[in-house]
């Protein structure tokens, strides 16, 4: 067991099933759908109509005074991290140059790592300004270099780079010591801890920021993952019944947006200004699929490999877990590869451990799935329950995982959470109670 360990001391909820931890924990052990009609633009001429959103959401509340000028210039997926940044520390009770109340934290020993994905530009915006440059109903480059890009702001491309999310965190909360953005999709939060865990260990950092945050609801986005045959397009009218995890009924999964992060903190430090505790992060895992990436066809990326390594390096067996906390997008060809894989890392086990997934009440938040997900562990050892798996209520053939539509009391001690990516990466974190 390494000198320095990590352990769970904030954390910052973004979704659409609830926004702060209180919130989010509430429609987590209620079973709370967040999947509506989309609001954010015209889905009517769209297959799927319906996803996780967040209506009247907005950054500006989560920033201080002066830096809300600079809303202006952040994507969506960024204003989901700087609030769930906000939210966080708040949480954890630490001040920074962004939050005045808590215990202060040198600048420099607080480090950042929050995973990201490809942000989608502003279409509207990105079309307007293509419209000034096409001549004779063509698009001209040269027109294009001349007047077309005159029409987009000189900030423009600062709203779309990815690691625009951990430096708008670092820049309002001065946080000076290591910094690092992953682009791994679903798979991205579990490794951003997993990283940052290393920093506290090779005393690099006393505190660190990880998870993620991502938007795909977007025109671009909806037709993508509706191109790849991912979306369930039979459920506009009901659509809290939409994204059924693991479950016979299941015909796809539902975009969200949001996301999650957590402060985590060297467990002496934590412990010495009497901060409450979630978990100890004791073990984490990373794996990939050793044929290399593939988009189109259902893949989890080895992540049984992963789960073995988080559980090696935590020094637990399965008989020591007692909740699993899965992705399940409601994608049945993913869905049942990842029990599968559930069931080569743990055995006969995966059968008999209390089981679950968020996915149902928030949808598909892509690289901002891994962030709730340890929190949701988190909160299942705070509340000595395991949540319910929204719309999971008879589960597929071959699946063979413990899931219930409702939450389930009892002493946790030990989770296990595990996630995959679209392109062939996995990851798994285990979570101890202090």
């Amino acid at each position: 067991m390494p000198e320095r360990r990590s352990v769970i001391t904030g954390l910052g909820l973004v979704t659409p099933a609830g926004i702060g931890v209180e919130d989010f924990g509430a429609a987590l052990m209620e079973g709370r759908p967040g999947v509506r009609e989309i609001s954010l633009f015209d889905a009517s001429g769209f297959p799927c109509r319906i996803a996780g959103d967040l209506p009247d959401f907005s950054a500006r509340k989560y920033v201080p005074k002066s830096y809300r000028k600079s809303v202006k210039v952040m994507a969506r997926d960024i204003e989901i991290a700087v609030a769930a940044a906000d939210l966080a520390f708040r949480d954890a009770g630490l001040a920074t140059r962004g939050v005045e109340e808590g215990e202060p934290v040198e600048s420099k020993r607080l480090g950042c790592n929050i995973g990201a994905g490809l942000i989608c530009t502003d279409l509207d915006e990105l079309g307007m300004a293509v419209s000034q440059a096409v001549t004779d109903g063509r698009f001209d480059l040269r027109v294009w270099g001349q007047q077309g890009i005159e029409n987009l702001t000189p900030l423009w491309l600062l709203k779309y780079l990815p690691n625009m999310l951990a430096c708008h965190v670092t820049i309002i909360h001065g946080c000076e010591g290591p910094s690092n953005n992953i682009t791994c999709g679903s798979v991205s939060a579990h490794l951003s801890v997993m990283e940052s865990v290393r920093w506290i260990e090779r005393d690099e950092a006393d505190a660190a920021i990880a998870g993620g945050a991502e938007s795909k609801l977007n025109a671009m986005g909806l037709l993508r993952q509706g191109l790849l045959g991912r979306l369930v397009t039979d459920a506009n009218d009901r659509p809290g019944e939409a994204c059924r995890p693991f479950d016979a009924g299941a015909t796809g999964t539902v975009i969200g947006e949001g996301g999650g992060l957590v402060i985590l903190e060297e467990a002496g430090r934590a412990a010495g200004r009497g901060a409450r505790v979630y978990a100890e992060v004791a073990g984490a895992g990373a794996a990939c699929d050793p044929d290399g990436l593939r988009v189109t066809e259902p893949n989890v990326g080895s992540m049984d490999l992963a789960i073995r390594a988080a559980m090696d390096e935590a020094g637990v067996g399965p008989e020591d877990i007692d909740c699993i906390v899965c992705q399940g997008n409601g994608v049945p060809a993913e869905d049942r590869l990842e029990a599968e894989a559930w069931h080569a890392a743990l055995g006969d086990a995966a059968g008999r451990i209390p089981a679950f997934a968020v996915t149902g009440s928030i949808g598909s938040l892509f690289a901002g799935t891994g962030g709730p997900a340890l929190a949701a562990g988190a909160l299942a050892i705070r509340h000595g329950a395991v949540p319910p798996t929204v719309n999971c209520t008879s589960a597929a053939e071959g699946v063979g995982l413990n899931l219930s539509d409702r939450a389930r009391p009892g002493e946790i001690r030990c989770v296990l959470t595990g996630a995959f990516a679209l392109g062939g990466q996995s990851g798994a974190c285990v979570l101890r109670k202090v």
